[in-house]
C-alpha cells in the first residue's frame, strides 16, 4: 500500500491513483463550488473557489471577514454568519471546507473559536451545504506537499494554482487551501 505521501504527490502530479475496493479513484475530485473558510473571531478567512473538470480552479470571490476589538462578542458571530450567508450563492448547490479546531491550551480561546465555527455552520446550515472539516496538517500537505508548511508557502502556493497576480492574505490563503483540500480528498462513495 502506497503512503499518504506518495499518494498526495500523485494526485498533485496528475497520475493515476490506485484503485479502492469499490473501484472509484481514491481521493477522486470534486467538482462544483466550494466555500473554504479559516474561521476566526475577528479575522475568518473565506474563499469560493468553482472546480471544474480536469482540475481547473477558479478563485469566485474571497475576503477577510475583519472585526474590530471594540465589537462584543455577539456582534462578530453577526459578522461572520452575514458574510459567510453573504458569499453562498442562493441559486446553486455546493460544500463548505473548514479548518478544524487545533488543540489549543486556552479554554476560552477554544470556546471563541468554536462560536465562530458554529456561525459560520449555522449560515451553512440555512443554504443547505454540508460542512467539512479538515486538520490544518491535512490541509498544508494537500495545498504544498508537506503538513509543516508555513503561512507564506500556502499562500504562494495558492497563488500559483489559482493563478491570481498577488498572494491571497492569508486567512484568506488558508481558506482557500481548505476548499482545495476538499477538492482534492471529498469522495461521495464512502
Amino acid at each position: 500500500m502506497p503512503s499518504n505521501r506518495s499518494l498526495w504527490t500523485a494526485k498533485m502530479k496528475g497520475k493515476a491513483l490506485p484503485k479502492s475496493k469499490g473501484g472509484a479513484y481514491v481521493g477522486s475530485l470534486y467538482t462544483g463550488l466550494i466555500l473554504g473558510v479559516d474561521p476566526s473571531l475577528r479575522g475568518t478567512g473565506l474563499a469560493l473557489l468553482e472546480v471544474g473538470p480536469q482540475r481547473k480552479l477558479t478563485l469566485i470571490s474571497s475576503k477577510t471577514v475583519r472585526l474590530k476589538p471594540a465589537l462584543s462578542m455577539t456582534e462578530c458571530l453577526g459578522e461572520i454568519f452575514r458574510a459567510v450567508h453573504a458569499c453562498l450563492p442562493e441559486s446553486a448547490q455546493g460544500h463548505i471546507a473548514m479548518e478544524q479546531t487545533i488543540y489549543v491550551q486556552n479554554v476560552k480561546i477554544a470556546q471563541i473559536l468554536g462560536a465562530a465555527r458554529g456561525a459560520v455552520m449555522t449560515a451553512a446550515s440555512l443554504r443547505g451545504w454540508p460542512v467539512f472539516e479538515y486538520a490544518p496538517l491535512r490541509i498544508k500537505q494537500a495545498v504544498v506537499g508537506y503538513g509543516r508548511a508555513s503561512k507564506e508557502q500556502v499562500a504562494r502556493t495558492m497563488m500559483q494554482l489559482l493563478k491570481t497576480q498577488n498572494a491571497l492574505p492569508s486567512d484568506e490563503a488558508d481558506a482557500a487551501g481548505a476548499a482545495l483540500c476538499h477538492a482534492l480528498t471529498y469522495r461521495d462513495d464512502i
